[in-house]
């Protein structure tokens, strides 16, 4: 007897299961059809990511191969249309080839390409960081104090790696313009991080104990 009401609830468990997916057909097959054209989604995303990185390194690759083998007058064009792709790693690169060969003169062009790789490509944390120091210390010539700061504020404000390099650049600057007690300020500023650059750590002990020692 007890068999039997075993084999009952087995069968009657089984039937439920069974009407439950028949009568839930449209909704799974709905959920699958969505799983489905999600993936094939994210593939040809993957994929276009991918042909479109193969494109920008080819692209960067050639201009550079062209530019030292004088072979063409497009490179700095070639290379600005790069940093305005916005590229994690070639439009930086772009903008570093750029300022390293001197091919723009105008500043303000020089910056616009800055502000692009910082406020408009998607970086690490710490590349962007670096690109913000690269641009205080390309405007550190001929930027007023507030300029500079304002340029610099979020390395600042952060932990990040390149703080040192900001408090140095900092203190030379003022340094330069024989504001030394604010030179001083972020002299002493190095010696109080946690995990400062170890280079830059000697030299701004250096600098105290010459230069700015009471």
């Amino acid at each position: 007897m007890d068999e039997d009401l075993s084999i009952i609830n087995s069968n009657n468990r089984n039937q439920k299961i069974k009407d439950f997916f028949i009568n839930n057909k449209k909704i799974f097959l709905g959920f699958i059809t969505f799983i489905l054209i999600i993936l094939i989604n994210f593939f040809i995303y993957t994929e276009y990511k991918d042909t479109k990185k193969n494109k920008i390194s080819n692209f960067y690759n050639l201009t550079i191969i062209e530019y030292e083998e004088k072979k063409s007058n497009k490179t700095l064009s070639n290379l600005i249309e790069i940093v305005n792709e916005k590229n994690s790693t070639y439009s930086p690169l772009a903008l570093y080839f750029i300022l390293d060969n001197k091919l723009v003169k105008d500043k303000d062009q020089i910056n616009d390409l800055f502000d692009i790789l910082i406020n408009k490509t998607s970086l690490e944390k710490e590349i962007k960081n670096l690109i913000i120091y690269k641009k205080g210390l390309f405007n550190s010539d001929e930027a007023n104090e507030n300029e500079l700061l304002l340029i610099l504020k979020p390395l600042l404000n952060s932990e990040s790696i390149w703080k040192s390099h900001t408090l140095y650049l900092l203190a030379e600057f003022f340094y330069a313009k024989n504001e030394f007690q604010k030179s001083k300020e972020f002299f002493s500023q190095i010696l109080q991080l946690e995990y400062p650059n170890p280079e830059i750590l000697i030299k701004a002990q250096k600098r105290l104990n010459r230069d700015l020692s009471e």
